[in-house]
């Protein structure tokens, strides 16, 4: 079997690797019980639930690094887009492991089950040195806004739009909306998050033109995905969200760092907590600059940094 130096002189292959005095050998995630998997992520810090973790297994493939007796040492997933592009994402390692090569090998790994195609991922900063060296390019910026939800005055409702509760009649024009916005159909991720999201469409004569959802996640609710075509309609489909959740533990995953819809989220309570980045392999992904002129839609908020 074909073998790799890593970092650290770790020596890997395809589904071992030696890290000093102990080997850790590559599972798939999908066999691996939900409690490890919430206990690996409660380990980094991250505030996934074993139900977001549910999701993520539904929706998405990987491995987990396990040592020699059984316990979990990292982990690392892809989600699949159509025939070309996939997000790579719950990439977690411990420090001591990384340094040593273990992210990269599980990167690897990943890339190599899901094939060749255009990736997506959005990088903490303990990781984007790694990602860098693996030839992923810099985009932007994800600001993750949060805090107690604290609702300003009503914005007015653009001119000619009507804001009501997204039903499954709405489902393909949803997912044909997001697809311009993403680059990508997720039609298989949006079945997931419709039965335990609330949503709201804003809608100009029969048209859905920007929409938004709002679920449970982590210590309290994220919104997430929204789509919208301009500032103002992306206010709209979300301040009902902020007025629903008042007093309580709110989060948006937003690429805005200035403009009316970041000054938004900070008077509504939800200011940046932590950044990440966004890095594409093989070509670029985000392509949303038509939408500051209001002529495509564009993704204001995250699904998830993950399925982003």
């Amino acid at each position: 079997m074909a073998q790799e130096t890593c970092k650290g002189g770790a020596v890997a292959n395809h589904d071992t690797i030696q890290l000093e005095a102990f080997e850790l050998t590559l599972q798939d995630i999908a066999t691996v019980e939900i409690e490890k998997l919430h206990a690996l992520s409660i380990g980094v810090g991250w505030p996934h639930r074993p139900k977001d973790w549910q999701m993520l297994l539904e929706n998405g493939k990987g491995v987990v690094a396990v040592d020699a007796i059984g316990r979990l040492a990292g982990s690392a997933m892809w989600f699949e887009y159509g025939p070309s592009f996939s997000t790579l994402g719950m990439v977690i390692t411990p420090p001591r492991l990384q340094a040593r090569g273990a992210g990269r090998w599980m990167m690897l790994h990943i890339m190599q089950q899901a094939g060749k195609r255009r990736f997506g991922l959005n990088a903490t900063r303990a990781a984007k040195r790694l990602y860098q060296s693996m030839g992923f390019t810099i985009e932007k910026t994800v600001f993750q806004c949060q805090g107690e939800a604290t609702p300003v005055a009503t914005p007015s409702l653009p001119a000619g739009a009507q804001l009501r509760a997204m039903t499954p009649a709405d489902f393909n024009a949803v997912i044909a909306l997001d697809a311009q916005a993403f680059g990508a159909g997720r039609a298989a991720l949006y079945g997931s998050l419709l039965p335990v999201s609330k949503g709201l469409v804003l809608v100009r004569g029969q048209r859905i033109e920007a929409f938004s959802l709002c679920r449970r996640f982590g210590r309290g609710a994220l919104i997430g995905p929204v789509v919208a075509s301009n500032e103002t309609d992306a206010i709209a489909v979300i301040h009902p969200h902020i007025v629903e959740h008042a007093g309580k533990f709110l989060r948006i995953d937003t690429r805005e760092e200035t403009g009316a819809f970041a000054h938004y989220l900070a008077q509504s309570g939800m200011t940046v907590y932590d950044t990440v980045t966004t890095m594409s392999l093989g070509g670029t992904w985000m392509h949303d600059g038509e939408a500051e002129t209001g002529a495509a839609p564009k993704t204001w908020a995250l699904a998830s940094q993950a399925f982003s």
